[in-house]
């Protein structure tokens, strides 16, 4: 049998944001009861841009609280919810060659302060950037970061000159005006970046999931993973592993905690990642 799903049904969720993430967080949100609001003329740039001309202040958790207060007190609404995320974006601790994204959304629920986040990490970024030295593949690079469906921000020398480069008259006309040396870097804000449209999507679908999953303790919404514990048994000789054992899943509002199976159901570890078995 199926657990019961939380129901909004009639409840207001608004959306912090002011580039275009209402597309990605609307559809899963209203497929939950959800009443969706958004912003007019909120400013979330202050809390830290991807260009660095405004740095952010803590990590990407902090961002988005900052985010969501401040849209509720710009708002003036009566709302239930308020949805905020941030992203970052470099190379990969575990795969340094390659590049990482990492998205976070928070629900926060203004009444109690009870707060419901959903993270997600990928390699599905065209996080990158090009260097206009002599020997630069200037196509090549355009053609890999898929512009221009997705923008580009240029710097002239330590300066950002222009963003939302969308067209190659336009970035021709940059580049040859250019007074120091150019660098390209894709723009990574939502509206501007498909790929990263793509990525919020898919978190904005694992919140919901995590507002519509209820706590076996006390019924409040956002019951899930909140980490893991090591220890999955080596499927030649029994030894505990580093690999994942079990998810431990608990409730932000009552902190009620159980443990559960690897979501893949894996019973034990490949003797290849066992200290005993391959020292």
């Amino acid at each position: 049998m199926s657990e019961a799903k939380a129901d909004f049904t009639g409840q207001v969720a608004l959306i912090a944001t002011m580039h275009g993430k209402q597309a990605a967080f609307a559809p899963p949100l209203t497929g939950l009861g959800f009443t969706i609001h958004t912003l007019e003329g909120f400013d979330t740039d202050r809390f830290g841009t991807f260009s660095g001309e405004v740095e952010r202040k803590g990590d990407m958790l902090d961002a988005a609280r900052a985010k969501a207060r401040a849209a509720f007190v710009h708002s003036g609404e009566t709302v239930d919810w308020v949805i905020a995320s941030e992203g970052a974006f470099g190379p990969s601790r575990v795969v340094p060659m390659l590049a990482e994204t990492k998205e976070l959304a928070l629900a926060w629920r203004p009444v109690d302060d009870l707060e419901i986040v959903a993270t997600r990490a990928s390699f599905e970024t065209n996080f990158a950037h090009l260097d206009l030295t002599p020997d630069a593949d200037l196509d090549r690079f355009l053609e890999r970061i898929g512009f221009p469906e997705h923008a580009l921000i240029m710097r002239d020398g330590d300066r950002v000159t222009a963003k939302a480069i969308m067209d190659h008259r336009t970035l021709a006309s940059r580049i040859t005006t250019a007074t120091a040396s150019v660098r390209l870097e894709t723009d990574m804000r939502a509206h501007l970046n498909p790929t990263r449209m793509g990525e919020v999507s898919k978190l904005a679908d694992s919140l919901a999931v995590r507002l519509s999953t209820p706590c076996p303790g006390c019924t409040q919404p956002g019951f899930g993973r909140t980490g893991v514990e090591a220890g999955l048994p080596c499927e030649a000789c029994g030894t505990a592993t580093e690999w994942v054992a079990q998810e431990v899943w608990s409730c932000r509002a009552c902190g009620y905690c159980e443990s559960r199976p690897r979501a893949d159901r894996r019973t034990h570890a490949d003797p290849g990642n066992c200290p005993i078995c391959n020292p």
